[in-house]
């Protein structure tokens, strides 16, 4: 039987996924910040429920990924659920800035419209605040809600394929039971391993010592 290494024993906490990496997690970075900038902006400082809506919609997209990825070292279910409380804060935020177009007249971008093009390739090939910031003074309500818009249904795309790629490992890897239950399958297997390594070893040694004590007593003899 092929010797373990404690190494090679299952793991029972799992690596943690580094949050800051994800484009959809940095997409939202830049959702919460221009969400926080458009209800400042363009909706009421006081008696509007809609901009503690949208920001609190903002925020918790945001934070629920982060909250996931840590909880997701112990516990896969967990940051399952939480990525899903994540896509379900994104598209309520959705929901408002689709709202907020038609209640103040303004256009929605389609395919059609002769901006769309260009929108949709700068949010697909930028995720960075840097990249958005200096337009959330600039951007008119249309433009901000637009891009606003665009941004949440990429990542709740993004987030859609990674939920899935999570889900399968949650199936082959199993929770933190499964994976207790593979790393002290794994400990016990290697102390049945080293106990009968020592066993052979031992056995080796004394089939030695019989022979040289043979041979000793064959030399007094002559």
């Amino acid at each position: 039987m092929e010797k373990h290494s404690p190494r090679e024993i299952e793991s029972v906490l799992r690596k943690q996924t580094n949050w800051k990496n994800l484009w959809f997690y940095q997409k939202t970075v830049v959702l919460y910040q221009l969400t926080f900038a458009f209800t400042r902006r363009f909706l009421p400082a006081f008696g509007d429920r809609t901009v503690d809506q949208m920001v609190q919609a903002a925020r918790s997209g945001k934070q629920n990924i982060v909250e996931g990825s840590a909880d997701g070292v112990t516990s896969m279910e967990m940051e399952l659920k939480l990525l899903n409380v994540a896509r379900s804060s994104i598209q309520e935020l959705l929901e408002d800035y689709e709202d907020y177009l038609p209640a103040h007249r303004l256009t929605k971008w389609t395919p059609e419209h002769p901006r769309y093009d260009q929108m949709l390739r700068y949010c697909r090939e930028h995720n960075n605040m840097s990249d958005y910031e200096p337009y959330f003074e600039k951007w008119t309500d249309e433009e901000a809600a637009n891009i606003a818009i665009t941004l949440c249904r990429m990542v709740d795309k993004m987030m859609m394929t990674y939920q899935k790629k999570k889900e399968e490992e949650f199936v082959t890897e199993g929770g933190i039971r499964e994976r207790m239950t593979a790393a002290r399958m794994g400990y016990r297997t290697n102390q049945r391993e080293t106990i009968d390594n020592l066993t052979q070893e031992l056995e080796y040694l004394r089939k030695e010592n019989t022979t040289l004590k043979s041979k000793l007593k064959e030399s007094e003899g002559e």
